[in-house]
This record gives C-alpha cells, sequence and structure tokens, in this order.
C-alpha cells in the first residue's frame, strides 16, 4: 500500500545515540510531504483525464461504429438500387423490343394489304380499260355503219313532217 503524505509526516524514527540531526531530518521529510502531495494531486489529476479522454474516445468509437455501419447501409442501399435499376432497365428495353417488333408486324401487315388492294385496283383498272375501248369501240363501229346514216336521216324527215303538219 502507497504512502500517503499524513504517513509520512506522522513517521517517527527511533532515537539512536548519535542519530541524524532531527531538524534536517524534519525539513527533508516537510519537503518531501510537499512534493509527494503535488505528485498525488497531478496524478489524481491525470487520472481524471484519462477517464475523460477514454470517455471521449468510447464516444467516437461509437461514432465511428455508427458511421461504418451507415456507409454499409449506404453501401448496401445503392447496390440495391443499382439492381433495381438494371432489372429495370432491361424490362424496359424488352417492352420496348415487343413494341418495336408489333409495329414492324402491323407495319409489314398494312403493307401488305396496301400491296394486295394496288394489285387488285390495277387488275380493276385493266378490265375497266378493257371494257371501255370495247366500248368505245362498239361506239365507233357503230358510227361506222350506214345504219347511223338512215336513221338521222329518217329523223329529221320526221321532224319537217311534224312541224309542217302542225302549221
Amino acid at each position: 500500500m502507497p504512502l500517503t503524505p499524513l504517513d509520512i509526516h506522522n513517521k517517527e524514527f527511533a532515537r539512536g545515540f548519535r542519530g541524524y540531526d532531527e531538524d534536517e531530518v524534519n525539513e527533508f521529510l516537510d519537503q518531501i510531504i510537499k512534493d509527494y502531495e503535488i505528485v498525488i494531486r497531478e496524478k489524481k489529476e491525470l487520472s481524471e483525464k484519462v477517464n475523460q479522454l477514454n470517455e471521449r474516445l468510447g464516444h467516437f468509437t461509437n461514432i465511428e461504429e455508427t458511421l461504418n455501419k451507415s456507409i454499409l447501409v449506404a453501401q448496401e442501399t445503392a447496390e440495391e438500387v443499382k439492381g433495381n435499376a438494371i432489372k429495370e432497365s432491361k424490362l424496359i428495353i424488352k417492352e420496348a423490343e415487343k413494341n418495336a417488333d408489333r409495329i414492324i408486324n402491323e407495319a409489314l401487315s398494312k403493307s401488305r394489304q396496301i400491296s394486295m388492294d394496288t394489285e387488285e385496283l390495277k387488275k380493276q383498272a385493266k378490265v375497266f380499260r378493257t371494257r371501255l375501248r370495247m366500248l368505245v369501240q362498239a361506239q365507233l363501229e357503230m358510227l361506222g355503219t350506214d345504219d347511223w346514216e338512215a336513221l338521222f336521216d329518217s329523223e329529221i324527215g320526221e321532224e319537217l313532217e311534224f312541224a309542217e303538219n302542225e302549221s
């Protein structure tokens, strides 16, 4: 057990024949007591300071642990968000590809239908042209016959006769 300043102060030595000078020993002991009190006080202050610093260190250690956990959570969240974004982008791409395929198929179908309609119209136009040509030829042939002249002459004669009869 360490000595206290009070232990040093109360210490009494046995007296011997021709011992040390009592005043010198007392002065030296007084000096030791003062120095020892200073050392004890400094030790106590340093001990308190060590305790305070240990508390602060514990506080900062807790903060560090919390920050490390937060960083890990943030990294995991970032990875999760990144993974979700990749999944969503893949879904969007698949949907866009489906829509593109559908649009292309519809366009091809419409193109085929328009091509078939165009061919049908061409056929109808050829048929119409042929019929029109035949009709015009028939009309031209009819105009070129003598029956037409006779018919024209008879109509004029009938109209003259009709007009004369009325007058």
